[in-house]
């Protein structure tokens, strides 16, 4: 496995235009260092799975109509 490449916080500052476009092109994810520790990791952006929760929800009966549990909402 390919080790990421780390890129230093104030290179990333001054070249994040660049570096952002490489990530996007290359599909490679970058690990941005402080003081050679990592604070951050940039990685491409993937469209989430829009049908990923589709099907998962039942309603049953009718969620408006009262429960008929009595609570105090005033505390």
């Amino acid at each position: 496995m390919k080790r990421p490449t780390t890129v230093a916080a104030g290179v990333f500052k001054a070249e994040c235009l660049a570096i952002l476009d490489r990530v996007a092109l290359e599909r490679e994810s970058i690990v941005v260092t402080k003081r050679g520790r990592p604070v951050a990791r940039v990685v491409p952006f993937t469209e989430p799975a829009a049908s990923s929760l589709r099907g998962s929800v039942r309603f049953v009966g009718d969620v408006f109509a009262p429960s008929g549990e009595s609570w105090d909402a005033d505390r």
